[in-house]
């Protein structure tokens, strides 16, 4: 899994798969798409206004969590 950002369009982008030949794009609202692989399987998930969505809560940081351990890791945000 790889998460990207792009300031100069303040885009987010959590890719789950390699590069695949071509994806679907569902727009699920003004700020979300998914990108599906032609297995159906999810590519990816782009998050438009970025900068918005991710400092909504948690001050800019990134969450992980184990669920399986319970345990988390921050990873600031920068912007």
């Amino acid at each position: 899994m790889k998460f990207s950002y792009d300031p100069m369009y303040n885009l987010a982008y959590i890719r789950f798969q390699e590069k695949s030949t071509s994806v679907e794009t569902i727009k699920i609202s003004d700020e979300l798409n998914i990108d599906l692989a032609p297995d159906g399987t999810i590519y990816g998930i782009e998050l438009l206004n970025a900068n918005e969505q991710l400092k909504r809560e948690n001050a800019g940081q990134l969450m992980v969590t184990n669920e399986a351990t319970g345990k988390q890791v921050e990873v600031p945000l920068t912007f």
